[in-house]
């Protein structure tokens, strides 16, 4: 007979009692072989044949469930048959259909296409949420005396399916995707979870209830199931956080806190470290650095980063959400406990600043709202009793020292007064004005004022102030002699502090972003076409130092001819772009016996005599010309600038001259520096109160880069942390070598460490020094050494474990802090400084076209691997490269993401391929390191680079198959990675 109906045939076979097997072997022959039995609905007509009355149907049944082992019918459809069954009063049945969800929910799998993966996914989902209802239903029921016995093994064995069923992490993994792909489902499942709470208040037995709880949380804990990541406790020591806050406070103090919290929150997140040792290594840092400091503007410039920055860099991080119980004040309260346990530091801290520095750091942290005022007292009253058994910090000679912290904590509010002072019309009272500079002069109060500017953030305005002064001294209307010498006054100082802080904090500060359309200002033009600096070679024939002939000459007579420099009317701009030709012909004159010497001294003195800046610019040039010059001619430059550098003991000087003095003779040292080391003269500069160059000529004369860069390495990784002097050799190294020559020889010094714990110390510290300029090193270690180590065999063995883990670990921490901070676009001052690698080395690694084959495809087509055995067969739609990045449109014109992109394929084609080896290891362990580090659901890390092909490759290698760990790497906001993540997950 020919069955048209799946209802009759079900029928037939219950009326004649077919066995199970007669059945399957019946159907099969009733229905032709084209349609598939979920398409019919088979476990859906079955179930509704056998839930007709109060009590199942076992006939019905068996044939389901023979159905079900023989997989005539996909675990999906059963699960939703089953979950449209509602009529929950006839417990038989439920129990029959909760034993039959007992044949597989355990070990649930789906090997068809992505679709019937998904399928599953929300199939479990609505089981998820009938057996809520199921159990909502049965816990209602327990009130009712009557019913209660029946109810409560209902309930019971409802529990125990929704324990089993969750139990499994797999199966949570399908549902997190299915709440992803159907919100409205969820949001059913979430108000059936109400609804049963709801109903188990009233519940007395108490196992039930405790069983019942551990599902509900473990229900609510689906959607955050990737963000719970374990802290390190058998550590106490982060060199990373250390060396991070040891490198901003010595290369850094005038950038901006944002960036610095940010690359923080990046370290501490990636080591999973504690807040309180997270904070405590900060303030051991700010300590270290405090102690190391060499003396003078550096020591001021610590002592302000320390109490000015670092506070306001903790009230940015108390603002980033901490854990569901953890107070920030409570982990800064704590860390200062740990840090009171530091006593020689403390104390060694407190003899240098020779002042309680713990005091004001904790009332400074009081102020701003990190401390509670008892916790603040507490500690306060410790450390003082601490003190009492200190080697007695006060000696004579220190008694009338003013320490640096209290004079700093003072400078900051003074550096806001001078600012309104500043911006007041100065044409009105320019006397008043110059009073204000004067103090600000002596002494060291400008170092203090510039260091306390330079660590809030006000340096930048404080600059644009004075360029305004100095710009201001151009106007001249009929003055007199008291007011020209006022206008001298003014300009001089502000051409001096300018230059003073250009060099102190580098020129970026000085620079406007962008001036409108007017004119540059006359000092931003002078400082960069004639001021020399660190590595800037100026050519001493410049246009800019060959001004007009006439005004040239005019000069040349009055410096020669004068007693002394007039004021009046005097536009010390253009006499301060003259003075280079000037100089020119003078020297000319001078070698040439036209002058004698005596006449050269009075015309130096009448340069230095009473505007300073003129001094300055006379020596800039010179500076460039002795360059120039073979060894035999540069004795009379030389000598010129030694007459310029020694002040003048007359009486008829300006006001202010000794102060200004002090200050011009700094400037002139920073710029003779370099010209001095490399024509190995020496110029004896009056000291006078300004401190020698801190960190200069750091490198031995006689020793190669090469080893200077390894024994610098050795020492660091020995003593466990970065101190400021090796931070400031690894940055003139990178200056010297370039980034690819520091990043290929540091990766070699790793790779020869055959300790774990070495290498893990190491890939710490290399990560700190990389911060040097983490862009551009990291496009090298990802673009250029990796792919080299990856793809020739000889050098796999050197990628074996430990050294070849902790690799992995560094590449992945610094492809995150870059792709992390570049798409902020923060590049320091420091690093912009340095010649940027151009985006056309990546593009003949990675062509834009991918017509082209670029050299890191044919370099794994070699591998005798056909691209396309990547990809299952199934799914050959999908390209072999396609991932989340293509997807979400994400630039590839950006060298980062090209390199990230093409590191990925390489991985990818790694792993797909016949041979395997030490370099699939280290695939592995990159991989694993990409999951240990991401924050949940970030959409838009670097995994976003990753061909989704990759996933069922990365789920064959054992440590890697976990669902967890599908979820993480695939970007579940696009259906296309859900896809992915559920085809993998169902065929664990």
């Amino acid at each position: 007979m020919k069955v048209v109906n799946l209802k009759q045939a079900i029928l037939q076979a219950w009326k004649e009692r077919w066995s199970d097997y007669q059945w399957a072997i019946n159907m099969k022959r009733f229905f032709p072989r084209g349609a598939t039995w979920d398409i019919l609905n088979l476990a859906e007509a079955l179930l509704e044949q056998a839930m007709i009355g109060p009590s199942p149907n076992p006939l019905i049944l068996s044939y389901l469930k023979y159905a079900i082992s023989s997989q005539m019918v996909s675990y999906s459809t059963v699960l939703t048959a089953i979950s449209k069954f509602d009529d929950f009063s006839r417990d038989l049945c439920v129990q029959s259909l909760l034993e039959i969800m007992d044949m597989f929910c355990d070990r649930l799998s789906c090997h068809g296409k992505a679709e019937e993966c998904i399928g599953l996914c929300r199939a479990l989902m609505s089981a998820l949420n009938w057996l809520l209802r199921c159990a909502a239903f049965y816990a209602e029921k327990v009130k009712d005396t009557l019913e209660q016995a029946a109810a409560e093994s209902q309930l019971k064995m409802c529990l125990e399916r929704l324990g089993k069923m969750l139990g499994s992490t797999k199966n949570r993994a399908l549902i997190h995707i299915a709440k992803l792909e159907e919100t409205s489902s969820w949001s059913a499942v979430e108000q059936s979870l109400v609804k049963l709470g709801e109903n188990l208040n009233s519940l007395s037995n108490s196992p039930l209830r405790s069983r019942a709880d551990d599902c509900i949380s473990l229900i609510k804990s689906i959607p955050t199931m990737l963000s719970v990541h374990s802290e390190q406790l058998n550590k106490t020591g982060f060199p990373t956080v250390h060396a991070v806050v040891l490198l901003e406070g010595t290369m850094n103090l005038t950038g901006e806190t944002q960036p610095l919290v940010e690359q923080l929150m990046m370290v501490k997140r990636m080591q999973r470290i504690p807040s309180p040792l997270f904070v405590l290594e900060i303030w051991k840092a700010c300590f270290v650095g405090l102690i190391e400091s060499p003396e003078g503007t550096e020591e001021l410039k610590w002592t302000a980063f320390t109490f000015l920055k670092i506070p306001q860099v903790l009230v940015k991080l108390k603002k980033y959400p901490q854990g569901e119980k953890q107070d920030f004040t409570e982990d800064v309260n704590c860390a200062f406990e740990f840090l009171l346990k530091l006593t020689p530091l403390l104390d060694k801290a407190d003899q240098r600043c020779n002042c309680n520095c713990m005091d004001l750091l904790l009332q400074e942290c009081s102020k701003q709202g990190l401390l509670s005022e008892a916790n603040m007292n507490n500690l306060i009253d410790k450390r003082a009793a601490d003190r009492q058994h200190a080697p007695h910090l006060k000696s004579a000679e220190n008694a009338n020292i003013q320490p640096n912290p209290g004079l700093i904590l003072r400078a900051e509010p003074t550096v806001t007064n001078i600012l309104k002072t500043m911006d007041a019309d100065h044409s009105k009272s320019p006397e008043g004005l110059l009073g204000v500079l004067g103090h600000m002069l002596s002494g060291k109060s400008l170092d203090l004022l510039l260091a306390a500017a330079a660590a809030t953030g006000k340096l930048k305005s404080f600059a644009r102030k004075f360029i305004k002064l100095n710009e201001f001294t151009k106007q001249i209307n009929g003055e007199g002699s008291k007011g020209a010498s006022v206008r001298a006054l003014l300009f001089d100082i502000s051409f001096l502090m300018l230059c003073h802080v250009a060099q102190t904090y580098g020129s970026e500060v000085i620079l406007s972003e962008s001036s409108p359309a007017g004119e540059v200002p006359f000092f931003e033009t002078w400082m960069l076409t004639c001021m020399p600096e660190e590595g800037k070679i100026l050519n001493p024939d410049h246009p800019c130092f060959r001004p007009d002939s006439t005004k040239v000459e005019s000069l040349v007579a009055l410096l020669n001819n004068s007693s002394e420099m007039k004021l009046v009317q005097m536009k010390w701009h253009e006499v301060c772009l003259s003075i280079s030709a000037a100089i020119l012909e003078i020297l000319n004159a001078w070698e040439n016996s036209v002058l004698t010497f005596e006449s050269i001294q009075k015309i130096t003195d009448n340069i230095k005599g009473k505007v300073c800046s003129m001094a300055v610019c006379a020596v800039a040039w010179l500076v460039a010309h002795v360059r120039m010059l073979g060894l035999d001619e540069r004795e009379k430059s030389l000598q010129m600038i030694r007459q310029l550098a020694t002040p003048l003991y007359g009486e008829n000087t300006l006001q202010f001259y000794n102060e200004r003095v002090v200050i011009m003779t700094s400037i002139l040292e920073h710029m003779c520096a370099d010209v001095l080391q490399q024509t190995a003269t020496q110029i004896k500069f009056p000291s006078m109160g300004m401190d020698t160059i801190p960190y200069w000529n750091l490198l031995p004369p006689k020793k190669p880069i090469k080893e200077v860069l390894t024994s610098v390495f050795t020492k660091v990784l020995e003593k466990g942390w970065v101190d400021s002097h090796s931070i400031h050799i690894f940055d003139t190294l990178l200056h010297m070598g370039g980034v690819y020559w520091f990043c290929n020889n540091l990766v070699k010094e790793l790779l020869k460490e055959t300790r774990k714990e070495h290498t893990l110390r190491a890939v710490e510290l290399l990560y700190a020094i990389f911060c040097l300029d983490m862009q551009q090193l990291t496009l090298t270690l990802l673009g250029h050494i990796l792919p080299n180590l990856l793809t020739d065999s000889s050098k796999w063995h050197t990628l074996m474990d430990p050294p070849g883990k902790a690799l992995a670990k560094l590449s992945v921490w610094c492809a995150l802090s870059s792709y992390s901070s570049h798409n902020k676009g923060q590049a320091s001052a420091r690093q912009k400084k340095r010649h940027r690698e151009d985006i056309e080395d990546y593009i003949s690694l990675f062509p834009l076209d991918d017509t082209q084959p670029s050299k890191l495809m044919r370099l794994l087509s070699s591998n005798e691997e056909d691209a396309n055995i990547l990809s299952s067969p199934t799914d050959r739609s999908m390209s072999t490269s396609l991932s989340a990045s293509q997807l979400h449109a994400v630039s590839m014109r950006d060298p980062l993401n090209r390199v990230l992109a093409n590191l990925f394929l390489l991985i990818s084609s790694i792993l797909g391929a016949k041979t395997a080896g030490t370099h699939t290891q280290f695939v592995q362990w990159f991989m694993e390191e990409c999951v240990d580090c991401l924050e949940q659901g970030s959409r838009g890390s670097i995994l976003q680079f990753m061909p989704f092909t990759m996933v069922s490759e990365l789920v064959k290698v054992s440590t890697m198959s976990s669902p967890k760990i599908v979820l993480a790497i695939t970007d579940l906001s696009l259906p296309l990675g859900r896809r992915v993540a559920a085809k993998a997950i169902a065929a664990l």
